[in-house]
């Protein structure tokens, strides 16, 4: 029998400040590798509470890493799930008619004590290194507490 993945509740929206250092971590990572990107992080109820635009950085990211941290918050999963799914075909191109699931890898929701609590959306590169500056700012989550 498939395995049931626990439910995950939304919690209270996360704070300005906890955002921040989410934010920071995902920006130094992105720094670090020479990549320009937009960083988004969204509160448990879809508001934008922190948007990064890091010097030369596409003005096309800004929308898609709002729309990537909107799709995982609202789904509870990352936006990676969406990429592998459309990728695989066959019955999974129905998601093309999901409204708000944004099939990009590089949103990734925010936990905290089990809870999602908001989430982050990373554009500027190919998608897997949108995903690897979004995982620097989840883990800085991780290290906060």
């Amino acid at each position: 029998m498939p395995e049931v993945s626990p439910i995950i509740r939304y919690g209270a929206p996360i704070s300005l400040a906890l955002a921040r250092q989410v934010a920071t971590a995902a920006e130094t990572q992105a720094q670090a590798m020479g990549w320009p990107m937009v960083i988004a992080i969204l509160d448990s109820a879809a508001n934008l509470v922190v948007l990064h635009k890091m010097d030369h950085a596409q003005s096309g990211s800004i929308a898609i890493a709002q729309a990537k941290a909107e799709s995982a918050v609202r789904f509870k999963r990352p936006t990676r799930v969406f990429e592998e799914a459309l990728a695989s075909g066959g019955i999974h191109l129905r998601l093309l008619a999901t409204h708000r699931a944004i099939p990009l890898e590089g949103g990734l929701p925010l936990l905290v004590d089990g809870q999602l609590v908001g989430a982050i959306g990373v554009s500027g590169m190919q998608s897997t290194q949108d995903a690897q500056v979004a995982a620097a700012g989840v883990m800085a989550l991780a290290g906060a507490r």
